[in-house]
């Protein structure tokens, strides 16, 4: 799931200080989960934008922001407004404010959150950062806890020897990514894992921007 959250207002409202007419986008995956881009947050935004003079001319929660087609096919219900519109907000993550971008050429959008992190839902409210999109999982040999993520330091061949009680050295309120890792690793009779060591990790593959072809891998596989 991405994480994201509103940004201050104030920074909002300086992004859309020329517009006087506005439409509001959000999702209704991950940004709705983080209460960030819900209806209940859009309506919220659509008060406070008209309580400082904006009109809003409509709103939808796509679904979701970042499916490129089915955001087109959403959009189209909200044409006339748009058209009207001086300005878009998008109340999506990054990636659904810039799937907004592609199907509205002609209007400025505007980022109404911050994208966190690629995370799991602890319980309802809370977040924790997962994965890091790297590119080349290590879960495999790390008992399915990952080091690039949960490492402050991404360190690949243990840990630092910073850590104190179990905590992490550059965050303390953090348990230590390794000494998690050793821990699973020996519940699963799988401690020899760490004896190997780890060359330098290839981030290549993280590489931005990437993308992924299903058709094209398709092709290749049948050539």
């Amino acid at each position: 799931m991405i994480i994201s959250e509103n940004k201050p207002f104030e920074e909002i409202l300086d992004y859309v200080k020329d517009a006087k007419k506005l439409v509001l986008v959000g999702c209704n995956l991950c940004a709705s989960t983080c209460k960030s881009g819900g209806e209940t947050e859009i309506l919220k935004m659509k008060d406070l934008l008209e309580a400082e003079g904006k009109e809003v001319l409509g709103y939808k929660v796509l679904d979701p922001a970042c499916n490129l087609l089915k955001s087109k096919k959403d959009l189209k219900e909200l044409k006339s407004e748009i058209k009207e519109a001086d300005a878009i907000l998008s109340l999506a993550c990054g990636d659904g404010t810039q799937t907004v971008v592609k199907n509205i050429k002609d209007k400025p959008v505007y980022p109404a959150n911050d994208t966190l992190f690629i995370g799991e839902v602890k319980r309802v409210g809370e977040f924790e950062e997962a994965c890091k999109a790297c590119g080349s999982c290590e879960l495999a040999w790390t008992g399915g806890i990952c080091p690039v993520t949960m490492c402050a330091k991404g360190l690949l061949n243990g840990a630092c020897g910073g850590a104190r009680d179990g905590k992490c050295e550059v965050n303390p309120e953090n348990d230590c990514a390794w000494l998690l890792i050793y821990n699973r690793l020996k519940a699963i009779n799988q401690l020899d894992n760490l004896l190997e060591v780890k060359e330098p990790k290839d981030y290549s593959k993280a590489c931005n921007p990437r993308s992924l072809s299903l058709k094209k891998k398709e092709a290749m596989a049948n050539a």
